[in-house]
């Protein structure tokens, strides 16, 4: 069921000119009048978008001195610093908002924020790097794209680079696999491991099904999504077995099948008891990227310190100098 806006009675107006605004396509910014209820849904979408990228730094971050050769150290850290400024993009827009950074990170370290489910599992070969480029970029990029889209103004403006980035980042992951495809029977082996042990968890990156969905239906209302999480993982689907074919990799879904009827890969059932699981906090790396996360910010109070006292000295000379 829609959850629906409490509107004091001299909001009435305010509420009904925003919906009209929405219906009609336009862009809501940070110094429109908004619902209360519209305000909070950004903060938590867009909140969680951008922990996602900074926990998202951490399965590749640890591959950056193990990577096979000087391009591929230069192309991850590229990636890696990349996903940095994505979080530092979304964090900048949910601020808009009148969210405080440094409430939504401690947030985050306290394990209350939540991130893509994704980021809690382990990368424990080469092959994952590729394949993590190929199917999570890769589905960020459905996803992502599609938010480039959305109603609230700076959300939908800072997709335009980050789409960009991830493009880069996905053609990445796909050539790293498309080279281990044509390798070493070690290498495909290897780069199979890799494809059965992500692509299910790909798929649940798109969120619960659509009937298990809770805020889907008012984030679709006000156009701040615009396909629900079935349809965005359809089309991932769908543009993935064609790559997978391409490089003679097999996607680990016995029931996976072409429905000419529909034009779409019918894939079998995801396991949802798993994606819960993670959600609550019980993957198998939630605790340490958390811990990872907060020790990252801890060990970097000294740099804030210093840019803050930086800041402060050359707005002194400046009030000084007039």
């Amino acid at each position: 069921m829609t959850p629906t806006v409490q509107a004091h009675p001299e909001d009435a107006a305010q509420l009904a000119a925003f919906e009209a605004r929405i219906a009609a396509g336009e862009y809501i910014e940070p110094k429109d009048w908004m619902p209360e209820r519209y305000r909070r849904q950004l903060i938590r979408m867009m909140s969680q978008h951008a922990h996602s990228e900074c926990v998202g730094m951490l399965p590749e971050g640890n591959w950056i001195s193990r990577a096979p050769s000087l391009r591929r150290k230069m192309t991850l850290i590229a990636k890696v610093q990349d996903e940095a400024g994505h979080g530092h993009y979304i964090y900048c827009a949910t601020e808009t908002l009148g969210a405080s950074r440094d409430e939504l990170l401690d947030e985050l370290h306290a394990g209350k924020a939540k991130y893509s489910s994704i980021f809690n599992y382990p990368t424990l070969n080469w092959a994952d790097i590729g394949v993590i480029g190929w199917f999570v970029d890769g589905a960020a990029i459905v996803n992502q794209t599609v938010l480039a889209k959305a109603s609230y103004g700076p959300y939908a403006r800072s997709m335009i680079r980050i789409c960009k980035e991830e493009n880069f980042h996905k053609r990445q992951g796909y050539e790293i696999c498309s080279v281990m495809s044509a390798g070493t029977d070690a290498q495909r082996a290897m780069l199979q491991d890799a494809v059965n042990r992500w692509w299910w968890p790909s798929l649940m990156m798109f969120g619960p099904p659509d009937a298990a969905s809770s805020n889907s239906d008012e984030l679709l209302r006000w156009k701040v999504k615009r396909y629900t999480n079935d349809e965005l993982r359809q089309r991932f689907i769908n543009l993935t077995v064609p790559q997978a074919q391409a490089i003679n990799v097999q996607l680990p879904d016995a029931a996976l099948a072409y429905d000419t009827t529909s034009g779409n890969w019918q894939s079998g059932p995801i396991d949802w008891d798993e994606f819960w699981a993670v959600v609550k906090g019980n993957g198998p790396l939630n605790r340490e990227r958390v811990a990872a996360r907060k020790a990252a910010h801890d060990n970097g109070a000294w740099v804030r310190a210093a840019a803050e006292a930086y800041a402060a000295k050359q707005a002194a000379r400046a009030t000084a100098a007039a």
